[in-house]
């Protein structure tokens, strides 16, 4: 077995000296109180802030976990960017289009001080307006207006009355089917006959032929004067009733300047002013024209100030975290009458987020916002035309209730949406409005240094959870475990993961495990004790199948030596913990023309990943068969007691050495498993999950007893990302167990045959060498086809 490729015990895992942090515990240490490690996204953050021109919104992108909420909060905390004024908004009745509300605009302060004056307004209108109207001054003016249209009258009745007399008749009221009506009647010895009486007598024979004769003429004849005296009089009356309603309109006209004048004193507007003048008309139309008994001006002149701001020039900084779209626009709420719903007013509308982040700043999760049906439509709308429309077409009620639509609001906000690299691309490529509107990217790295300094900032920030959670301190050596977590969650060479919540989860589980110790001090052996509390938690599937295999179940050997048969290697994700396993990969192989089929491809279960590292297996085997006659054989790899879906090229290289075994007839040894992707020269590619791979097939040698002759072999580029446990390490260290990093595959190929691979010179390989032999297998399989020998 080659050696050169073997791993020392001390590069499986990188351990962090307690002894060279410079505190013994955390006491010692001052919290972090600044963003660790994301310089660039916060350079990109203080720019949004700061640039005022059009489509500076930002995406802030990075995995979760690494304190993109946090900083955008801080940064806006510690810049907080000034405004150059505020605006506050209110909705007033519109007497014309009543579903069409007015929007009227004013600076801060200014809106409350409307609202409290239209209100003080509005109450004199409902109290103060009808006690002056009782006033002794318009009571004697109306009381004169009356006594004058009385005197008109009476010149007019009094001359008609005296004539109606010498012809013995006289006028009488009397009621019919139209209602009281003036009439001309007989008048007899002072007597005047209405017509029930007048009959009567003539029945009785108490009135002549000669005298009926005579009245009857008399009263037809002065019928038609009383006509036109009638007409007279009610051009009299209507004269008079038009003197007193200007009167009336007059006195309360001259009130309501009086009033509207201190609006005058106190506001420079003239949306203010075109408003008073228009409740101003309206009101004396449903006074003295319409006579609206149900109007209540305590409702319908009032004020409906969306939202009082305070008078300074902080920027209002909003995180909405449920961005429904009644929440991110505001909602109107709705009104019954007796006989269903009715149209809701002006004093219905409700704002949202969108108006209070007028201004300033709107902190949204991207991928909340599109979960939300409607809600990024209308975002992106309202950015685009910085107009907030608080009922869109699409919010039409479901039953037909009538709806406002009240006049758009105009607003200025900078927009911090937050999600990941997915969900950036998603919205880029989909939404062609995205890329105008959030121009600026800060993007957060899920990874800082693994130095000194970055052993410092870990330090700091479990000094900052201890402080917020009230934790007990941690000792040196529970701050180097926990550093020691971060470099293998991050799994990259010289790198810590940045994703903090998961290393302020370990440190509360071991402050839990602490305390239940009664012990004053969070040690190392308690973050470790959490680390394997907190995998076990998620380790029933791994567990079921270490007892599959120990059990006969699934079959998987771990020693001795076979043809055409490797054990690769996959893994499980059961939330943010990985679990590794071992795969049985065989390959069978014959004389033919199909070339080699991959059995998970045919059967539909090979990921498009998958498939295209099968394609590059092909183009591998040209590469290092380079024969001068077609390669004809047929050879099929498949993953034995796999039934799920397959997807990854991590298995690429191991199935290229099971094929070789295959058609070499040289046996593997079945107590390593390897993984690794290759391309079509052979090298050996990194691959993801290196740690939780090799753990996974020590766990099924380990069950079964270590021989000395077991281990994994992975690629040589993963070889600094190497954090194992502390078991596996030991095995490593006392011969139990081997790591091997190659950079190519025949590498592997000599570390898994334990036989010289062979280097091709002049289109030939050495004799005896495992690729001289699969070039003679080529070329025997290609004449059993063509029928020679």
């Amino acid at each position: 077995m080659i050696e050169h490729t073997k791993l020392k015990w001390q590069q499986v895992r990188w351990q962090c000296d307690a002894k060279e942090l410079d505190f013994k515990n955390t006491k010692d240490i001052e919290p972090v109180n600044v963003i660790v490690g994301q310089d660039d996204a916060l350079e990109a953050l203080q720019f949004a802030i700061e640039c005022q021109a059009y489509g500076q919104n930002v995406f802030v992108r990075g995995l979760s976990g690494t304190g993109r909420m946090s900083m955008v909060s801080k940064i806006l905390t510690e810049v907080k960017p000034q405004l150059k004024e505020k605006t506050e908004h209110c909705y007033v009745a519109n007497f014309a289009q009543p579903d069409r509300p007015k929007l009227i605009s004013l600076p801060v302060g200014q809106g409350k001080m409307f609202k409290e004056m239209m209100s003080e307004l509005s109450v004199f209108f409902a109290e103060e307006l009808t006690k002056s109207m009782e006033s002794e001054s318009l009571l004697n003016k109306k009381e004169q207006a009356e006594l004058q249209l009385q005197d008109k009258t009476k010149k007019l009745t009094e001359p008609f009355e005296k004539e109606l007399a010498k012809h013995s008749l006289a006028m009488i009221n009397v009621n019919t089917q139209q209602g009281p009506q003036t009439i001309i009647a007989p008048s007899i010895n002072g007597e005047v006959l209405d017509p029930n009486v007048w009959q009567q007598k003539v029945a009785a024979g108490e009135i002549s032929e000669a005298q009926q004769k005579t009245l009857m003429q008399a009263q037809q004849n002065y019928s038609k004067k009383l006509e036109d005296l009638g007409r007279k009089i009610n051009d009299i009356r209507a004269d008079s009733g038009e003197q007193i309603r200007k009167l009336l309109e007059t006195h309360v006209s001259g009130l309501v300047d009086a009033e509207v004048n201190k609006f005058r004193k106190v506001f420079d507007n003239e949306q203010v002013f075109n408003h008073l003048e228009v409740v101003k008309g309206d009101l004396i139309e449903q006074f003295f024209y319409k006579k609206s008994k149900n109007v209540n001006p305590l409702e319908r002149y009032a004020v409906n100030l969306l939202m009082s701001l305070e008078d300074n020039k902080d920027c209002p900084v909003v995180v909405e975290r449920v961005p429904s779209l009644q929440n991110l626009l505001g909602s109107i709420e709705s009104k019954w009458g007796e006989n269903g719903p009715v149209l809701a007013d002006h004093l219905s509308i409700v704002g949202g987020s969108l108006l209070r982040a007028d201004g300033g700043y709107l902190v949204l999760d991207a991928r909340d916002v599109l979960a939300e049906p409607g809600a990024w439509k209308t975002l992106i709308r309202t950015i685009k035309n910085e107009l907030l429309e608080i009922v869109p077409a699409e919010m039409s009620w479901p039953f037909a209730q009538p709806s406002l639509k009240p006049e758009p609001i105009p607003i200025s906000m900078r927009v911090i949406l937050i999600g990941d690299s997915n969900m950036y691309y998603f919205l880029d490529n989909q939404d062609p409005d995205f890329p105008e509107l959030f121009k600026v990217l800060a993007d957060f790295d899920a990874v800082i240094e693994r130095d000194q300094q970055g052993f410092e900032n870990y330090a700091g920030i479990i000094a900052k959870i201890i402080q917020e959670d009230g934790l007990l301190p941690f000792n040196a050596s529970a701050v180097a475990r926990l550093i020691e977590h971060g470099a293998r969650v991050c799994s990259q060479q010289d790198k810590l993961t940045a994703k903090f919540s998961r290393v302020a989860d370990l440190a509360r589980e071991g402050n839990y495990l602490a305390q239940k110790d009664n012990k004053k001090m969070v040690t190392g052996d308690h973050v470790t004790q959490a680390i394997k509390r907190t995998k076990k938690r998620a380790g029933l599937s791994s567990r079921k199948f270490q007892e599959r295999l120990q059990d006969g179940t699934i079959n998987l050997d771990t020693e001795g030596y076979t043809v055409g048969q490797i054990n690769g290697l996959a893994v499980i994700h059961a939330g943010p913990i990985v679990y590794g396993f071992p795969s049985r990969i065989t390959t069978t192989i014959g004389p033919g023309r199909a070339g080699v089929i991959d059995i998970e491809g045919m059967a539909g279960k090979s990921g498009s990943i998958h498939t295209k590292g099968f394609h590059i297996l092909g183009g591998l085997l040209r590469y290092m068969l380079p024969v001068d006659h077609p390669l004809t054989f047929s050879a099929s790899i498949a993953f034995e007691q796999s039934y799920g879906g397959i997807d990854g090229d991590s298995a690429s290289g191991a199935e290229f050495c099971c094929l070789i075994s295959a058609l070499t007839q040289i046996p593997i040894n079945q107590g390593f498993s390897m993984t690794g992707a290759i391309d079509q020269h052979g090298r050996v590619q990194a691959i993801g999950g290196v740690n939780e791979k090799i753990e996974g097939f020590f766990d099924t040698c380990n069950h079964r007893g270590l021989t000395g002759k077991q281990g994994v072999i992975i690629p040589r580029s993963n070889a600094g990302e190497l954090m194992l446990r502390d078991d596996v390490q030991q095995a490593c260290k006392t011969g139990k167990f081997a790591i091997h990093a190659v950079s190519h595959i025949t590498e592997a190929m000599e570390v898994l045959m334990e036989h010289p691979v062979g280097v091709l010179i002049d289109g030939e390989y050495a004799q005896n060498s495992i690729m001289e032999k699969a070039m003679k297998m080529a070329k025997i399989y290609w004449q059993n086809t063509q029928g020679t020998r």
